[in-house]
């Protein structure tokens, strides 16, 4: 659920300005197009909004260009504003870039965004807030009991999300997923040894979308292919 469930922001195309596809350089611009498309998907961001947005960045002149020199945004922010972007090596370098960023979950490769007109290039979008978990098992001692265990959960986020947050939501994540399993009814009619039990199920559960259960992207893909 950490991983696959959470929503977050990210990055999915961007425009450079004169620049048609992402096999070609950039004037005065020490990365390659494909180098500077690998740095954008490392930007990582904070959104206040739901709906999708606009950023944009323009820096002219020598030197290094970071994430923190975009432009500032009242609907993201930019939570990691000393990554690497770029490198100006000329005074007369210029570099106009518009960012498309969207809401998700879990992590989308750029081979979505094929049909894009020509000058848009996408950007694997990595989506989830989490970046690494670890836990543990321990014993310990209650009173006069040591049969009883503790767990350790260590959560890294990208620091668009605190540790508990990211786990309060993958808690509620887990609770909506199981709710409609939860409230089913077995009929008793049909609970003998080797026959299946018959689950009723509401007309408004049956007919919930599967869009709206926040399953992870290949789960989802899945269950629309079998329809």
């Amino acid at each position: 659920m950490l991983y696959s469930s959470l929503p977050g922001t990210a990055i999915t195309w961007v425009k450079i300005e004169d620049i048609l596809h992402e096999y070609t350089t950039m004037p005065h611009v020490k990365e390659e197009v494909s180098e500077f498309l690998l740095n954008v998907k490392g930007i990582r961001l904070k959104s206040a909004v739901e709906r999708p947005g606009k950023l944009r960045l323009e820096v002219a002149g020598r030197g290094e260009v970071c994430a923190g020199d975009i432009m500032a945004s009242s609907d993201f922010e930019v939570v990691n504003p000393e990554l690497h972007l770029a490198t100006l090596d000329s005074d007369e370098a210029k570099l106009s870039v518009e960012f498309n960023v969207e809401r998700g979950t879990g992590y989308k490769a750029s081979s979505h965004g094929q049909g894009l007109p020509i000058g848009v290039l996408p950007v694997d979008a990595v989506y989830t807030p989490i970046r690494k978990v670890n836990f543990n098992i321990e014993s310990m001692r209650v009173g006069q009991h040591t049969d009883f265990e503790r767990l350790i959960l260590e959560v890294w986020t990208d620091g668009s999300i605190t540790p508990i947050d990211a786990l309060r939501q993958a808690a509620n994540v887990l609770i909506t997923q199981l709710f409609l399993i939860a409230n089913t009814q077995i009929d008793s009619a049909e609970t003998g040894e080797g026959i299946p039990a018959a689950l009723r199920i509401s007309p408004e559960q049956y007919n919930t979308p599967v869009e709206s259960l926040n399953l992870a992207s290949r789960t989802l893909n899945c269950l629309k292919r079998s329809s």
